[in-house]
């Protein structure tokens, strides 16, 4: 049984409001003086902090004390239209009909019109299923374009009592009567770990640890950049261990081909902190065709987004056009995605590093 409450701005004030606890679990509103809204699912590890109502963008999070999320000037959320307007979340929807950085004849916005999307409805949900207790953000968007694109999307965060990562889902209907474009990154933000040291379920080879090459507008390309950037297309393997910020900045962008799978069809990353424990990822490959790593550290932002499932490259439309990766959606059709992601304490870390090695050596 699924329990839902409809949530409405109105319910959120300038203190937080706990307005549901449920299974050892409690949700409250607030709105931060910027105006924006945001709901806090607790639980006994840690807590995740959502914005209902801005692409139900996931702006915080932490577990067991260690927060999870990039380090940015933005002391909280603010109100958007593009991504970088509020860039200091943990994860958001980038897509849905564009995807990534626009390049030349792009016009789209930077990461496409979903991740900052004023919602036209949110829920929590409150139930239990095979897993056990959760509760869940849920809602929904219709992006209706005259004589243009239809699009229903229904993004959804669920957390659980005793668990310290959280599903963050997507699930997108084109309601035109037309073939729909659709680009979608589940794009998540992990904070830099200086020292740390990344597991993936894929070769540190030049074949299969690919090193962007093209270089970005918004990135200075100096000569001392592009010479980097041959070093590391020859070596990516330089990149496994975050022993060296200054190497970072500007960003560092990776693509990591055909990461192996386990007999669920899952594949795992973690980004293994000194201490020991550590943040993880899994998806599944079959919803996420490519993968996608960017690291950034300067005096703004320190972001170590190891694992950015997608199913495109971020080099904007037209370049993913021309290469054939922008997916078509047919009329009445519907795409699903889902991500696991979070914290690892040290046990747990231990074990996903034993099963990323075993898919490895598979």
């Amino acid at each position: 049984m699924v329990v839902s409450i409809p949530l409405f701005r109105e319910l959120a004030a300038d203190a937080p409001r706990i307005i549901a606890t449920a299974q050892g679990m409690s949700a409250s509103l607030r709105r931060y003086p910027t105006g924006i809204e945001s709901l806090t699912i607790a639980t006994p590890r840690g807590w995740v902090e959502l914005l209902p109502w801005l692409g139900q963008m996931v702006w915080d999070a932490e577990f067991d004390g260690v927060r999870l999320t990039m380090g940015s000037p933005f002391e909280a959320p603010r109100p958007a239209r593009v991504i970088v307007e509020t860039y200091g979340c943990l994860a958001f929807h980038s897509g849905l009909l564009r995807n990534g950085c626009p390049g030349p004849g792009d016009d789209h916005l930077l990461h496409g019109e979903m991740a900052c999307a004023t919602m036209d409805s949110a829920r929590l949900e409150i139930g239990t299923d095979g897993q056990g207790p959760f509760m869940r953000l849920a809602g929904h968007v219709d992006h209706i374009m005259g004589f243009g694109p239809n699009y229903r999307a229904e993004p959804s965060v669920m957390v659980r009592p005793d668990a310290t990562v959280f599903d963050m889902a997507m699930r997108v209907t084109n309601r035109s009567f037309a073939p729909m474009d659709l680009m979608y990154m589940a794009h998540a933000n992990f904070g830099f770990v200086p020292g740390g040291r990344i597991h993936q379920a894929a070769p540190w080879t030049p074949d299969r640890t690919r090193v962007r090459t093209a270089i970005p507008a918004h990135v200075p390309a100096t000569p001392a950049y592009r010479a980097f950037l041959d070093e590391l297309a020859a070596r990516p393997d330089a990149m496994e261990r975050l022993d060296q910020p200054e190497r970072y900045d500007p960003e560092q962008v990776f693509y990591i081909e055909q990461p192996a799978t386990d007999a669920a069809g899952l594949t795992h990353l973690m980004l293994e902190r000194p201490e020991g424990d550590g943040f993880v990822m899994t998806y599944a490959p079959a919803e996420f065709p490519k993968l996608v790593r960017w690291v950034l550290v300067n005096g703004d932002a320190q972001v170590a987004a190891f694992a950015l499932p997608s199913t495109c490259y971020p080099e904007g439309f037209s370049a993913e056009q021309a290469a054939g990766r922008v997916r078509q959606l047919a009329p009445a059709e519907t795409a699903a995605f889902s991500v696991s992601m979070g914290y690892a304490d040290r046990a747990a870390a231990q074990d996903i590093a034993a099963r990323i090695a075993g898919l490895n050596k598979g």
